[in-house]
């Protein structure tokens, strides 16, 4: 039985009154092949739902697109069979991503790739700076808004409250007010949600918010969201060190273990005040 983002599975439950027999509600995790003008692009192993919003973010994150205009149709295959339709997502792209989608395509030809990980492989931080130098975010933020991030964002997490299984990401404006969130199997597809609709509602940059992610911050994480266009992001847990030496070059903010009213800024502190 499946619900959205939930299905329903048997399962054997062990305790100290012995076994038995209950329901569990356990989160999806499919694939989706993104197809770029008619052409596979990628397999994403995804929690369905938002699927256009991913894919926009995903071709964000992987420099195909960088702005709205350069978006056509974002539709599910015809050509696929009835049981996979609703995975195979194809992406019409015009103007100079049509250019960009050939070097990336011949790129794949050469590297393998994890789905999702966005230019992680590919990309150095130097060549990274060349395409987008530095965040714009001229403002501060208390303290104590980044500290309320965490339980808000956690509050609006449908799916992992039935599940317990979803990586989340949340948009915050500057007063700590949750714009946008999604929930996935993986950390990079919630924040590929995000800036995916944001790039699609012609919205980027995001200079004026800031991100929440769960678990803990890659550099693929930071990369996405200089791409968005966002100064700061904040985790419920550690940075990596390619994280943290990433966010120093590009002037964002870098907050890690928001948890219980206390955390750690490892990147442009003069952001919070």
């Amino acid at each position: 039985m499946s619900d959205g983002g939930v299905r329903i599975y048997s399962s054997v439950h062990l305790g100290p009154d012995g076994r038995g027999a209950r329901d569990e509600r356990v989160a999806v995790e499919e694939p989706m092949e993104v197809r770029v003008n008619g052409a596979p692009f990628a397999v994403i192993m995804r929690t369905p739902g938002a699927d256009r919003d991913l894919a926009a973010g995903f071709l964000l994150a992987e420099d195909v697109v960088r702005s709205a205009d350069e978006v056509g149709l974002i539709e599910y295959c015809v050509d696929a069979d009835d049981e996979g339709r609703d995975n195979v997502l194809n992406v019409t792209v015009t103007g100079e991503a049509v250019s960009r989608l050939d070097d990336r395509l011949a790129n794949r030809r050469q590297v393998m790739m994890t789905a999702s990980c966005g230019l992680c492989g590919r990309r150095t931080i130097e060549s990274l700076r060349a395409r987008v130098a530095s965040v714009e975010g001229p403002w501060t933020v208390p303290a104590s808004v980044i500290s309320s991030m965490p339980a808000t964002l956690r509050a609006a997490q449908a799916v992992f409250e039935a599940t317990g299984g979803l990586h989340a990401a949340g948009l915050f404006d500057l007063d700590g007010q949750l714009l946008r969130m999604a929930e996935d199997v993986g950390r990079h597809n919630a924040v590929d949600k995000i800036s995916g609709r944001m790039l699609l509602e012609g919205r980027l940059p995001l200079s004026r918010t800031m991100l929440q992610v769960s678990g803990r911050t890659s550099f693929e994480l930071v990369q996405k969201a200089l791409l968005a266009g966002i100064p700061l992001i904040a985790a419920v847990s550690a940075p990596s060190s390619l994280a943290i030496d990433l966010a120093r070059e590009v002037g964002m903010t870098l907050c890690g273990f928001v948890r219980g009213g206390t955390f750690n800024v490892y990147a442009n502190q003069e952001r919070v005040r």
